[in-house]
């Protein structure tokens, strides 16, 4: 179980919080300073085909980004880092520029249909793919016609999962048409069916 998230968020301000509302709050004990990711995490992450992530301004405000790509875009590198290509877009450059000032980023992962969401804390740093071409290569998913032009590393701090609870399933149109073919074959074999009796 990875420890170093919540020793690192529950703050005396938080504690302070779930003291007020709850009469108690959170002991977290010390950990190590890096949660290595566990198979577990390695294959969910291998599945998405999308994240959120969150970095901070100069100015100090979050910023959250969608990304999007192939299913396993997101590579893990090995068990504290990730990465990841950065394509060609609308040149506002917002999170490459937040993470040169503080390296600070949060990858936020879903599973909508099966309800399961992984956080991941850790310092990214971005690299111009002209300077880098062998690791933009290694990172470069098969038929990728898209330019990339900057890599994204992020070594992982930490992680952590949370419940379920109120995440409504939604799914993929492929994922929509893979339980409704087989419908739509046996609805097809029915209707020839009814049509050769309507011949007779």
């Amino acid at each position: 179980m990875a420890r170093k998230y919540l020793e690192t968020h529950i703050t005396p301000a938080v504690q302070l919080a779930q003291a007020h509302y709850y009469g108690a709050s959170s002991v977290v004990p010390a950990s190590a300073e890096q949660d290595p990711l566990s198979q577990k995490e390695i294959d969910f992450i291998a599945n998405r085909d999308s994240f959120y992530m969150a970095t901070i301004s100069e100015n100090q405000w979050p910023y959250l980004q969608h990304r999007g790509g192939p299913n396993g875009f997101l590579r893990v590198l090995g068990p504290q880092r990730l990465g990841f290509l950065d394509l060609h877009g609308n040149r506002q450059l917002l999170s490459t520029g937040n993470l040169a000032g503080l390296d600070r980023v949060s990858p936020f992962l879903m599973d909508y249909p099966r309800r399961e969401r992984l956080k991941i804390m850790g310092h990214a740093k971005v690299l111009d793919v002209r300077e880098n071409p062998e690791l933009a290569e290694q990172l470069r998913l098969p038929n990728q016609k898209e330019k990339a032009e900057r890599i994204f590393l992020i070594d992982i701090v930490s992680y952590d999962w949370n419940c379920p609870k109120f995440i409504t399933p939604r799914f993929t149109a492929e994922e929509v048409q893979e339980v409704v073919q087989p419908l739509k074959e046996r609805i097809a074999e029915l209707e020839r069916r009814l049509a050769d009796l309507n011949r007779t």
